[in-house]
């Protein structure tokens, strides 16, 4: 019997930068409000312990769940204690195997979770802000583009909606939509779970309709929009 696929990376996790201990500690109260797919019965990781066992080996270069499993079994069990591993039986952190990693992220909301990270960054860029004079007023474009090399065989490309901040440049949350046709009905779940007020969201075309519009400019306060052509 063939060997099954393995489960691709989320693309989330490619969004985090370097991780310092505080960095982590944000990033699990994140992470803990990713719904677990996994049977209660069994379970010995904590799922935010594992996501958080992906990210850093991701933010350290690995692109395959192989890479990601080597990168947290070379890790001290001081970093596995900070990541939240839980010791076994026999009183040693054990990280993760492969085939574990790989049944999670088969069964993850990706959503979800790049909901997360999405307002994991977007607050961390608030609190890096300076505060001294008047800010500008923070810009996000919505737009969506074709995943470069997505396509395979008999498989369409996967299209990606994204919302991103203009400077400095964090992607903040993105969702499949299937084709450019299907745009507009993510549009909203995008940027809904952020507080817009005071922002400027730019967007093409395609999203000026009347819905999304009354949207942002009614009820997301001091919100103004912007349409590329």
């Amino acid at each position: 019997m063939p060997a099954a696929p393995s489960s691709p990376i989320p693309a989330a996790l490619t969004k985090l930068g370097p991780l310092d201990q505080q960095d982590t500690g944000r990033l699990r109260a994140h992470l803990q409000r990713v719904p677990d797919p996994r049977s209660r019965r069994g379970r010995w990781y904590p799922l935010a312990g594992l996501l958080l066992v992906c990210a850093c080996a991701v933010v350290s270069g690995a692109r395959t769940i192989t890479e990601i499993t080597e990168s947290g079994q070379r890790a001290i069990t001081t970093v596995l204690e900070q990541l939240g591993i839980r010791r076994h039986l026999p009183g040693r952190r054990r990280a993760p195997s492969h085939a574990t990693l790989t049944r999670l992220l088969a069964a993850l909301d990706g959503n979800a979770l790049d909901a997360a990270i999405g307002v994991c960054l977007a607050g961390h860029d608030h609190t890096d802000a300076g505060t001294t004079g008047s800010a500008p007023r923070p810009a996000i474009a919505v737009d969506g583009k074709a995943l470069s090399g997505s396509t395979h065989r008999t498989q369409r490309h996967r299209h990606l909606l994204s919302a991103v901040t203009h400077a400095p440049t964090v992607t903040l949350a993105q969702r499949e939509a299937g084709a450019k046709t299907n745009e507009t009905a993510a549009f909203r779940p995008l940027p809904e779970p952020r507080d817009l007020a005071g922002a400027v969201v730019t967007f093409d075309a395609l999203h000026s309709v009347k819905d999304p519009v009354r949207w942002l400019v009614q009820g997301q306060g001091d919100c103004k929009v912007a349409v590329i052509s």
